[in-house]
């Protein structure tokens, strides 16, 4: 993702917990124990208690919930461009981790018409961005439960500690859907951090002539009495912020790359003839990333070009990345290397979002060098030019600081320059092992900035803990290396 940096002040919100004792009354006991042999009382189950309200992020404390693991959802929303309104389905199918009297859900705005918990109705309350649901009766630990929330209103962006826009964003001919790294709550409800991962049917029903377009493979299309309805489905585990449902008015094209893969492009007209040439060059981009790090994670891909000049971004949302304008063909091989650096290999912590941008940001880099443009270390060389003051060096990308910084300079070019300086010290032929292994062992799964360092000390055999501090986590510009 690339965006603008104008920091603004984040506020977080802290909730409590309760518990509720039951009593014997003593002369009922007393009864019972002359009257019984003596047995050992059966243990009492653990209390009900309030799943956290945040999945325990320093930077977005109250992103996502604890207590419970979403394992699908099942989303089916309803939106008119011309009035903007949307009318929503949520189907969470979850499993709860601890016994759970409550449980919170991040949603943003918009009303809620009904709850039910396992088809019962189910008390909530609103507070803030957190959804609290109160079931009927408790959860027990290892519980598999459903969660229904219908709801409906006029869905508006989050702005976020950088002063940008993300979420639901309308466009003149729908909405652009980009969700990183709060939005995804702007239009469902959600468990928003990268920490859990779900699959995935979205079905969005738009007004014929429009197209909505989300993740994974298209299972349905039809169109009926004025209104067109497109049903997605993403069944590699996904991050809520990676979810799209795009709406506008596309030219659509379909194909299947040689190697299966099902790419499914939708272009609004007014970008179409800048974006075409870069486009017909996806399937080369993604054959020439999965050399270098692996099978493709996916098995659908494409793009949506969207015509969205308040967004001012591109998002890799998982396998159909989202671009404001046409993109260039470096910003393509940038949200493409997502697909294995942030979708299949998703953070635990946005402290560690230079484990996503760092290393897409090394893939244009590559790609250049691979392809007859600047070399890595040209590029390297160029930016270890700039001056100590400059805001390459503003704070090390592993330890950004604040949700404010996670989209600045340093995450990119110095978490890419990271990487330079670990491939000059192992050599080739190790650093693209070290890569390719990072997305292999972590595939469909998290993964952390100590335990690539690990990895790449194992890969080379080589102590690399000093060399990776200096570049990722220490203040000020290094040393050169």
């Amino acid at each position: 993702m690339r965006r603008s940096l104008r920091p603004v002040t984040a506020g977080a919100a802290a909730r409590r917990r309760r518990a509720v004792a039951a009593t014997v009354p003593v002369t009922v006991a007393a009864l019972l124990a002359a009257a019984s042999p003596a047995v050992s009382a059966p243990a009492a189950a653990p209390p009900a208690v309030h799943g956290a309200a945040g999945a325990g992020d320093p930077y977005f404390p109250l992103a996502g919930n604890g207590g419970y693991h979403v394992e699908h959802y099942g989303l089916t929303l309803r939106y008119d461009p011309a009035s903007r309104h949307l009318d929503g389905t949520a189907v969470l199918t979850a499993r709860a981790t601890q016994r759970l009297g409550r449980f919170d859900l991040d949603l943003k705005g918009l009303k809620i018409t009904g709850v039910t918990v396992d088809r019962a109705r189910a008390a909530h309350t609103r507070a803030g961005q957190e959804l609290v649901v109160t079931p009927g009766r408790p959860l027990r630990a290892g519980q598999r439960f459903t969660v229904t929330v219908t709801y409906r209103g006029t869905p508006r962006p989050v702005t976020d500690p950088d002063g940008s826009d993300d979420g639901w964003i309308p466009t003149d001919d729908g909405a652009f859907v980009a969700g990183e790294p709060q939005g995804a709550m702007t239009w469902f409800p959600a468990n928003n951090h990268p920490l859990d991962k779900s699959a995935y049917d979205i079905t969005v029903t738009v007004p014929e002539g429009r197209t909505a377009v989300s993740n994974g493979v298209l299972v349905d299309q039809r169109t009926a009495r004025g209104l067109s309805t497109f049903h997605w489905r993403q069944r590699e585990p996904m991050a809520a912020y990676l979810a799209t449902a795009t709406v506008g008015t596309f030219a659509v094209e379909r194909y299947t790359t040689r190697d299966g893969i099902r790419v499914y492009n939708a272009v609004d007209p007014r970008e179409a003839a800048a974006a075409a040439p870069v486009l017909k060059k996806l399937p080369s981009v993604l054959a020439w990333e999965s050399t270098l790090f692996g099978p493709y994670p996916f098995r659908a891909a494409g793009a949506i070009v969207d015509h969205a000049p308040d967004a001012g971004y591109a998002l890799e949302t998982q396998s159909r990345p989202l671009y404001d304008a046409a993109p260039d063909l470096a910003t393509l091989v940038h949200e493409s290397a997502h697909q294995w650096f942030g979708d299949s290999v998703s953070l635990t912590s946005w402290k560690d979002i230079w484990l996503n941008e760092g290393f897409a940001t090394y893939a244009e880099w590559l790609y250049s060098e691979q392809h007859g443009g600047d070399t890595a270390q040209q590029t390297f060389d160029a930016l270890y030019a700039k001056p100590a003051g400059d805001r390459l060096w503003a704070y090390p990308p592993a330890d950004p600081g604040s949700g404010a910084r996670i989209f600045g300079t340093p995450v990119y070019d110095r978490g890419a320059m990271a990487l330079h300086a670990l491939r000059t010290a192992v050599g080739d032929r190790v650093f693209l092992r070290v890569l390719r292994a990072w997305a292999t062992e972590h595939r469909q799964g998290h993964g952390t900035t100590a335990q690539f360092v690990r990895l790449a000390e194992r890969e080379s055999g080589r102590e690399l803990a000093p060399l990776l501090h200096t570049w990722l986590s220490a203040q000020g510009k290094p040393e050169r290396a």
